[in-house]
């Protein structure tokens, strides 16, 4: 009896114990996995990922984990899944890529003003040229180059694409800064600051590539400058540069009606026919301008894959002229948005670059569809990336991309009410509404407050080198009126 009991009672506590695991195991299945770590989630905002659907998240989160975007999402799912570190609230604003500047001079910040309202090979050969010639040292590229960080990061651009000479020092200030960059050290056929020959600059370049092979922030590469200031043997020697070490290889292209002119009276070709003779684009490139293109040039472009940087403002400013670029896009080509050099457009602004790029098209095509806002948009980030061969870690907000976006502040009087983002960025906004910027998972300005640079010491700094540049270019005999006192 006492036996038949005790079996009894351990059947119950067995069935006890049984349904104690099933409600246990139904209560894990019900209850949400937990959270996973990030180092940065971006809140609250309205979030234009640029992807494939060109979604818009109203509202959005984007969830950082070290460099790489790995969600984003609704703020209620990103909350779910993702536990952070650190957390940006972003209501009021507009979540969105970096933008990406794919032509300019960095440090030639420091000759903002210098001379106006002239032609380029005026401006080039009676002003910057001799200017240069007195005044670039390592210390002017530094501290200029740390000069137009500061206003591209305030203003929003996450990566930069350079030309110029002493390119190492470009790219320690674009790495103390924060931002990454495409950055080409110049090889040009006349004595420069950096080289005194063709061939002492291709040996910079190379020294240059190696230094900084497989860096994070920096690619570095080679720019030839133009085909009406280097040779041909020396623009093959480029070419074969930038291909042994797979970067893209950067130039200027027919900005001028008179570089076609020349290119045709010396070679019975256009420059880009001429750069295709000597398979100049036989390797991935960048072309700055293309600005007097034929249909028969868009086609050579497209046919070697070269990325064109579309400089709307410069183009405009120096007279010389509005790229096709509703052509190119149409046939293929990839096309990003450049501000060119401060000395000849005068900023930094990429939002400016923008609005420029669609009223320019509009006009001179005298059609208002073209250039729609979303295009232009897609220019300044997707585009940009494309045209650089990046695109498949930069350009757009998606989980496994690099984590270069920015905040834009959506509150000021001019963008009340928003009823289209799109529209605001393209049409509204201005460089100053940034308020936040973010490469590679870094916060590099927050609030508007850079983190990463001293801005007092890089404005005092540039404003002591003026003072060098001044002197110098007065006394090369410049003429006085094109300095401002």
């Amino acid at each position: 009896m006492f036996k038949h009991r005790s079996a009894r009672y351990s059947w119950a506590r067995a069935a006890v114990r049984l349904v104690g695991v099933v409600l246990a195991v139904a209560t894990l299945a019900a209850a949400p996995p937990a959270a996973r770590r990030a180092t940065l989630v971006v809140t609250g905002g309205t979030v234009v990922t640029m992807d494939g659907q060109r979604r818009i998240l109203s509202p959005g989160a984007v969830a950082i984990d070290g460099t790489t975007i790995v969600a984003v999402d609704t703020p209620e799912a990103i909350a779910r899944r993702y536990s952070a570190a650190d957390v940006i609230r972003a209501n009021g604003a507009v979540i969105m890529p970096g933008l990406i500047n794919t032509h300019g001079h960095a440090a030639m910040v420091m000759y903002r003003g210098l001379a106006d309202d002239l032609a380029l090979m005026d401006w080039l050969q009676k002003y910057i040229f001799p200017a240069e010639a007195k005044t670039v040292s390592p210390e002017l590229v530094r501290v200029g180059t740390s000069l137009a960080a500061l206003e591209m990061i305030q203003s929003g651009t996450t990566l930069h694409t350079d030309m110029y000479y002493f390119e190492e020092e470009v790219a320690r200030a674009t790495k103390q800064a924060g931002m990454r960059g495409v950055l080409g050290q110049t090889v040009i056929g006349f004595p420069v600051a950096d080289a005194k020959t063709p061939a002492e600059a291709l040996a910079r370049a190379a020294a240059f590539m190696n230094a900084f092979k497989h860096d994070p922030l920096i690619v570095a590469t080679v720019a030839a400058h133009s085909m009406y200031t280097v040779d041909a043997d020396t623009l093959k020697a480029t070419r074969d540069l930038a291909r042994t070490f797979g970067v893209p290889l950067l130039t200027h292209l027919a900005e001028t009606e008179d570089e076609v002119t020349q290119s045709l009276a010396a070679h019975g070709l256009t420059p880009a026919a001429y750069f295709d003779s000597l398979g100049f684009w036989d390797t991935p490139a960048v072309a700055a301008h293309g600005v007097h293109i034929t249909d028969a040039d868009i086609a050579i472009l497209q046919k070697h894959g070269v990325g064109l940087s579309h400089n709307p403002e410069s183009n405009m400013k120096l007279a010389s002229g509005a790229a096709p670029i509703t052509k190119c896009l149409k046939a293929g080509i990839a096309v990003g948005l450049g501000t060119d050099g401060a000395a000849s457009n005068n900023d930094l602004d990429m939002f400016e670059a923008m609005r420029q790029t669609a009223f320019l098209h509009k006009l001179v095509e005298k059609d208002p569809t073209v250039a729609s806002a979303q295009s232009v948009l897609e220019m300044a980030t997707l585009g940009g990336a494309k045209a650089l061969g990046m695109a498949d870690r930069i350009g757009s907000l998606e989980p496994g991309k690099l984590a270069d976006l920015i905040v834009v502040s959506m509150q000021s009087a001019r963008q009340t009410p928003m009823y289209n983002p799109i529209s605001h960025l393209v049409y509204v906004t201005r460089g100053d509404d940034v308020r936040t910027t973010i490469v590679n998972g870094c916060i590099l300005m927050r609030d508007r407050r850079v983190l990463t640079l001293d801005a007092p010491a890089v404005l005092a700094q540039a404003r002591s080198m003026a003072k060098k540049v001044r002197a110098a270019v007065e006394a090369a005999a410049v003429p006085q009126s094109s300095i401002a006192r």
